[in-house]
């Protein structure tokens, strides 16, 4: 029995000389490079650090450094100069599941390409590390990023787990093109759901900040977004500035507030916008709110040929459309007021108030083939129930008839210029009158023009004008079928009788002054 005894203290002795001889070994170059090639050849993985530390002041801790670990025959996944491994007991029955992970100074690559990982922690944390999530949904590149998910249990297609909490700080981050600084992030995972409790950084110059939750099938929730004193050039035309907007199945705004923003694009720009845009759902191209508003003031907004100065726009949203309290702005010169509705059964708009005032406006040079052209969807008519008009001078460049109205005053009401989505003066009334005008280089002065229509017939009941030495006078009615059938009566008192030829008329037999 007493040999027995003996026998059984030299193997344990014996054994733990061999344990101590391995944890020794472990510890260096040699070690790792064997631990390191024996997961290289008898694993789906390939693994390389330099050494491996214990410290009995922190038993449950093996550090590794300058490692290196990937797929067979993929770009690494891990370049890192130290990683500290946390143990615990579950890896008596669970040996890949760590209770920490930390990794120091390197690079993390993360694709679908890498997941799933053998391993799982119930806490991953990177401390000053590079992070790259290329050809995903999301592409990613932060640098100086600290921070940690817990639990972290990647699967395929999902390096970061489907349940999960995150808190991360980058130093810079780009996500989808964007470029950002001075990130904080903390949120969480939940099956496929994305929540963004809170969302700091500085972004364009200026400083972003809110809260958001992303839906298992792409919808975005905004509670809370601000940005602030935002400088931002994009390359991309108004239209394709907003599609990320209209890509997600849908997008609801709880409250976005914007703060002297300065935006500008290829042929489009924004000065100084402040804007206020609360409780509105974009989703399939349109939109919906049940009691949303929209509050929006700048000193300066181009898009095109359209050069708005000051202006000022406030806005209700409902299920029956939009309620616009005020829109004001200085316009080539002079100023242009309105409010009114949008109404979405008939996509309808119609304008309360409408007012222009000392406008100097020069008509495009496609300004005919833009009448004829049919308008966009959502504006099938448009009428103003009332409208004033106010010294304002108006110009056409056109080299084959070229006209100008100078001191142009008007009024009207319910005058429908828009009708099942083509421009037209399908009803209402309206009175013009100016102090001088020039058609085809032809003087005359104070020109004046009546007219009223309705569905049948546009009726210019009064058209006058004073020439240098007599008056010319005409009434007309034009169908408003599409044959547009014409009917004048013209006369002219004291008039040079050769006065018509400049407009297109056929030349009198006869020559100077006289009545017609």
């Amino acid at each position: 029995m007493k040999f027995i005894g003996k026998l059984l203290v030299y193997l344990l002795v014996a054994l733990l000389i061999v344990m101590l001889a391995l944890y020794i070994l472990l510890q260096t170059r040699w070690g790792a490079s064997q631990v390191s090639s024996w997961v290289t050849v008898n694993t789906d993985y390939e693994l390389s650090f330099d050494k491996m530390n214990h410290r009995f002041s922190s038993p449950s801790h093996i550090i590794l450094e300058n490692v290196t670990f990937g797929r067979d025959g993929k770009p690494a996944t891990l370049v890192a100069k130290k990683v500290d491994i946390g143990l615990s007991s579950r890896q008596i029955t669970d040996p890949l599941h760590m209770d920490t992970i930390t990794l120091f100074d390197g690079t993390l690559n993360l694709s679908p390409q890498t997941a799933p990982l053998p391993f799982q922690a119930d806490r991953l944390q990177l401390n000053n590390m590079a992070f790259n999530s290329p050809n995903t949904e999301w592409d990613l590149s932060a640098q100086k990023v600290t921070g940690g998910v817990s639990p972290w249990q990647p699967e395929a297609g999902n390096v970061l787990g489907n349940n999960a909490q995150i808190q991360m700080s980058a130093g810079s981050l780009t996500l989808n093109g964007v470029d950002a600084s001075n990130v904080l992030i903390q949120g969480s995972l939940d099956n496929g759901e994305v929540t963004l409790s809170t969302l700091g950084a500085d972004i364009a110059r200026g400083t972003l900040t809110g809260n958001a939750k992303r839906s298992a099938d792409g919808s975005w929730r905004v509670d809370n977004l601000q940005l602030n004193e935002i400088r931002l050039q994009s390359d991309k035309s108004l239209a394709e500035f907003f599609t990320p907007l209209t890509s997600v199945p849908s997008l609801h705004i709880g409250r976005l507030d914007m703060t002297d923003a300065r935006l500008q694009g290829p042929d489009w720009a924004v000065t100084d916008l402040d804007l206020n845009l609360r409780n509105l759902t974009l989703s399939q191209g349109g939109w919906q709110s049940d009691d949303g508003t929209l509050s929006m003031n700048a000193s300066e907004f181009i898009n095109g040929s359209l050069h708005l100065l000051d202006p000022i726009a406030n806005a209700e949203f409902s299920p029956q459309g939009i309620a616009l309290r005020q829109f004001t702005s200085r316009w080539e010169g002079g100023m242009v007021r309105t409010s009114g509705n949008w109404l979405r059964a008939g996509n309808a708009l119609v304008l309360d108030d409408t007012a222009f005032a000392g406008l100097e406006y020069t008509l495009p040079a496609n300004w005919k083939q833009l009448w004829m052209e049919s308008l966009p969807t959502w504006l099938e008519n448009l009428t103003l129930k009332k409208f004033s008009a106010s010294r304002n001078l108006v110009i056409d460049i056109d080299p084959t008839f070229p006209w100008q109205i100078t001191a142009l005053d008007g009024y009207g009401g319910e005058l429908q210029l828009v009708k099942d989505h083509r421009w037209g003066v399908w009803s209402g009334s309206a009175t013009l009158n100016a102090a001088a005008a020039t058609f085809n280089r032809i003087d005359v002065r104070r020109p004046s023009l009546k007219l009223n229509a309705n569905a049948s017939t546009l009726n210019i009941t009064e058209l006058s004008a004073f020439t240098e030495r007599g008056i010319l006078q005409a009434t007309a009615a034009v169908s408003q079928l599409p044959q547009r059938q014409v009917t004048l009566s013209l006369n002219g008192r004291g008039v040079p009788l050769n006065i018509l030829q400049a407009w297109g008329w056929p030349a009198l037999p006869v020559s100077g002054d006289g009545n017609f």
